[in-house]
């Protein structure tokens, strides 16, 4: 039998775009045909690249090239500003496509759940992050008014956030950085910055390349303490790591190298902390965050820790929160609210009884949760795709309720309830604008000439008002 297939896809991140990738190969491969609509809820695809990863991280952001790539050969085709089940229904979809995959990934802050969390000067990583990356659908101003702040956390969205808050604005403009952020960090008047993590050095899950940064930030001196290294001097779990582990073995020596005797003098105008072995148990305060106190742990040989009973207090103004994320539910989809993930087996995604729903497909973080690196949503995605494409072959697909005709009548269908949807030729003229405004970019009065890429724009009104060539003013 000779496939022919019509499908959307819900996300336009990495997930999404791989996935629709990865399907259009396997079909074409086995001589079919298929065509894929990309739904994204942003004006603008690439999902985390653009609004998840740090704005000083150019090559982790050089995945966009090869997401451009994929979007530009013309197979996927982008639908952006269009939220599913708000503009358009999961039922609509499910009459019009053969197949619909989520891919919505995880966008909201996992909780800590410790007495004074919710103290007004306490913040989650992911709001933060989405400010600092210019995501639309946040405040543009973010309240940077502590002197010392604990980030929470040992994965790289700590170290982001660390580093952001510690770098001076100068050092970001040579990003993609909007203007109302460095606006924002010109007036932070920080000058420490501690992150916090339960466990010890040998069991960080940073990645490499993030904890060299840190060392390579202008004007910014990293910190560990030697009483830190002591408590975990005798964790023979670390020691298997570092022995069979190159990135544990490389981490280690970068950790080692920061020590430093208990007379050195730091030189710099600002300090990142790196302590290990802190379990948060509660922030203090009365009307504000006033400090973070800690609970001393030990490792136990397996890679856990447990208590020591020895407590100390931070004194901090803030606090972040960056123990991870969270998906949130796609309306009229079965959602697991204790994982945090649309239940699936394989990627086909299945209801309370544990059947199937046929042509119903999950990928991504919204499949797993939010844990690996973005290269992994690759195989991901694969497994994914060759179970839609076993049930397509086998003829298990629901047959489709709305006549397709030639492919534009989801076009009408958001037209006529007013969607000001957008296009990749949409993304393309945003994207140039963007670079355009990075060219204009002229010397600044404190720091000098800065060659900017591009300025990225962020107002949503803005996005999809030059997406679709200036001719719209939406509110």
């Amino acid at each position: 039998m000779t496939l022919s297939l019509r499908v959307a896809i819900i996300g336009a991140g990495p997930a999404g775009i791989y996935a629709g990738n990865i399907l259009n190969r396997q079909v074409t491969e086995a001589g079919g045909e298929v065509s894929i609509d990309l739904y994204e809820t942003l004006p603008a695809p690439y999902g985390l690249i653009r609004y998840g990863v740090a704005p000083d991280h150019p090559r982790i952001k050089g995945i966009v090239n090869s997401l451009h790539e994929m979007l530009d050969a013309g197979t996927i085709r982008f639908i952006g500003n269009v939220e599913v089940g708000r503009d358009v229904t999961v039922a609509e979809l499910r009459e019009r496509y053969d197949a619909v995959i989520f891919a919505t990934g995880a966008l909201k802050d996992a909780p800590l759940d410790i007495p004074g969390i919710d103290l007004p000067g306490s913040y989650g990583a992911a709001d933060f992050v989405a400010w600092y990356d210019g995501h639309p659908d946040v405040p543009r101003t973010w309240p940077l008014e502590a002197q010392t702040i604990a980030v929470i956390g040992n994965g790289n969205v700590a170290l982001d956030v660390a580093r952001v808050l510690a770098k001076h604005p100068k050092d970001l403009l040579s990003t993609d950085v909007p203007a109302n952020v460095v606006e924002g960090l010109e007036a932070s008047p920080v000058t420490d910055v501690h992150v916090f993590g339960r466990r010890g050095p040998g069991h960080v899950k940073f990645t490499p390349i993030e904890l060299r940064e840190l060392g390579e930030v202008p004007d910014v001196d990293v910190i560990v303490n030697d009483a830190d290294f002591e408590r975990a001097a005798n964790d023979p779990h670390a020691e298997q790591l570092f022995a069979s582990n190159n990135q544990v073995k490389v981490m280690t020596r970068t950790l080692n190298g920061w020590r430093k005797p208990a007379d050195h003098e730091y030189t710099a105008s600002r300090r990142l902390h790196l302590h290990f072995l802190h379990a948060p148990v509660e922030v203090l305060g009365t009307d504000a965050v006033e400090a973070v106190r800690f609970e001393l742990t030990r490792p136990v040989g397996d890679g856990s820790v447990a208590g020591t009973g020895e407590f100390v207090d931070v004194p901090v103004q803030a606090v972040y929160r960056a123990v991870g994320y969270a998906s949130s539910p796609v309306a009229d989809v079965p959602f697991d609210e204790q994982r945090a993930v649309i239940p699936n087996a394989g990627g086909r995604v299945t209801d309370a009884s544990g059947e199937h729903l046929p042509g119903v497909y999950a990928t991504g973080w919204i499949k797993r949760g939010p844990v690996g690196l973005i290269g992994h949503t690759k195989g991901d995605a694969l497994e994914t795709i060759t179970n839609l494409v076993e049930d397509a072959t086998s003829g298990s697909l629901p047959a489709l309720l709305v006549d397709p005709a030639d492919g534009e009548e989801v076009f009408e269908l958001l037209e006529s309830r007013g969607v000001h949807y957008t296009t990749w030729s949409g993304w393309l003229a945003l994207d140039a604008h963007e670079r355009s405004l990075g060219e204009a970019f002229e010397p600044h009065e404190v720091y000098g000439e800065i060659v900017r890429e591009r300025v990225k724009v962020v107002p949503r009104d803005e996005q999809v008002g030059i997406s679709r060539d200036g001719s719209l003013v939406v509110s």
